[in-house]
């Protein structure tokens, strides 16, 4: 047996969990530089505001219906996020973090009443974290994504699902009919694992929801769509065939791009960018214990905007490869440097590592100077800017916030406090 364990809305859910009064009342997060809606609470989606929809777009609904439209406070949610699957970790021996807001909880065939248990652990989830989630239970990861959708349905949308199915759903404590009608219901492209381009072939073959998937001949869906389909063919059967990602695969790259809050033109403020940019996929780099042979930089102007078009690139050979703070924002400064030209309105830039390997498989070049070891200090400066706050220790070469180039930097000109990560947003409560 699987459980999926996912937070409703939880972007929005998370700003809630600090400021109660947000309760009941339509709110959207927006994205970087405040572009477009990426999270919607139930009121929200009432009034019609769409996933993706950009911000001028609802922006009277601001003055006409009440809507809140916060900053994304990514800060915030990552450490909610870590609190909320520490929690659900609770409910059994193995688990999979799928993503910020869903958790796969794996190896549950010997829990007693497994539906009384999924209960506890949510209600401990939002008492503890404040983040109210569904769950579902089946015997396959596949099954465990739509028992989740069919217990958001009928706790958002009642007479949708029985009322039984509302917050948890266990497929092996529903009967055949019903186990049926929650396939029938759902799309083909909204089964986990079919895109928009395998649903609209299978609608083709007149297989347009979730049953029709399950009923259809296992050798039709691998002859034409390939063993991936035929897999999600036998997990709607009952059948696991995708186990738990109990370790993450190492990353085949790691990239860091914004879209500048306000357009650049001078160099200086370009170098500052790449070398932040630098710095966190370096980060990111050490984390998964891997150094990089290439950085590939970039910078272009807006396509929306009828400004002089600029699109242009660098690539930088690390030889050998490295995983040195200062070494990648080297790189990435004389990329730059290489690309840049006077006279436009740059409105993007961002940092890609390639060619990954592991610490231990790095070839290194026998012909090569040999660079001195520096892992030590990374890691030393790791774990500073861990326990004292991003950006406490760093290469001289990125912007402090006092910098007056530091017009780059994406807009969130309404995001709430970090209340759980940064001491300075504390709220003080004054007698």
């Amino acid at each position: 047996m699987f459980a999926l364990i996912d937070g409703n809305n939880f972007f929005c859910s998370a700003e809630r969990a600090f400021r109660p009064s947000l309760q009941g009342k339509p709110l959207v997060v927006l994205s970087n530089n405040d572009g477009c809606a990426i999270a919607r609470s139930e009121e929200a989606k009432a009034l019609g505001v769409k996933m993706g929809q950009p911000f001028f777009e609802i922006r009277h609904l601001q003055d006409s219906a009440g809507l809140i439209c916060l900053s994304a406070n990514f800060e915030l949610y990552g450490d909610v996020s870590n609190r909320m699957m520490s929690l659900a970790a609770g409910l059994g021996p193995s688990q999979e973090i799928y993503s910020i807001d869903e958790s796969f909880i794996g190896d549950l065939d010997g829990v007693r009443d497994l539906t009384r248990r999924a209960w506890a652990v949510r209600a401990r989830i939002e008492q503890w974290v404040g983040i109210p989630t569904c769950v579902g239970l089946a015997p396959t990861k596949t099954l465990g994504k739509l028992c989740n959708h069919a217990a958001k349905d009928a706790e958002r949308k009642p007479g949708s699902y029985p009322a039984q199915l509302a917050r948890v759903c266990n497929w092996n404590e529903m009967d055949a009919g019903m186990r049926e009608d929650i396939l029938r219901r759902t799309p083909a492209g909204e089964v986990w694992g079919i895109g928009r381009r395998i649903a609209a072939g299978l609608a083709e073959h007149s297989i347009l929801s979730a049953l029709d998937v399950a009923r259809m001949p296992e050798a039709l869906a691998r002859r034409e769509w390939g063993v991936m389909l035929a897999r999600t063919v036998r997990e709607l059967q009952g059948i696991s065939c995708i186990p738990l990602e109990l370790a993450p695969q190492p990353k085949q790259q790691i990239a860091c791009t914004r879209s500048f809050g306000a357009s650049v033109s001078a160099l200086q403020p370009l170098i500052e960018a790449v070398s932040e940019f630098a710095t966190r996929a370096s980060e990111k780099l050490r984390r998964g214990g891997q150094r990089a042979g290439t950085l590939h930089v970039f910078a272009r102007t807006s396509p929306f905007r009828p400004v002089p078009q600029f699109s242009r690139s660098a690539s930088i050979q690390l030889v050998p490869p490295s995983s040195d703070t200062k070494q990648l924002v080297a790189a990435a400064v004389r990329g730059m440097r290489a690309i840049y030209a006077p006279g436009f309105e740059i409105s993007k830039a961002g940092v890609m590592l390639l060619d990954l390997t592991s610490e231990q498989g790095a070839q290194l070049d026998l012909l090569a100077p040999v660079a001195r070891d520096q892992s030590t200090l990374m890691e030393t400066m790791d774990k500073l800017n861990a326990r004292y706050g991003k950006g406490t220790l760093q290469v001289g070469s990125v912007a402090t916030p006092a910098s007056p180039h530091g017009g780059w930097r994406m807009k969130q000109e309404r995001r709430t406090p970090r209340y759980t990560t940064r001491l300075d947003e504390i709220p003080i409560a004054r007698a």
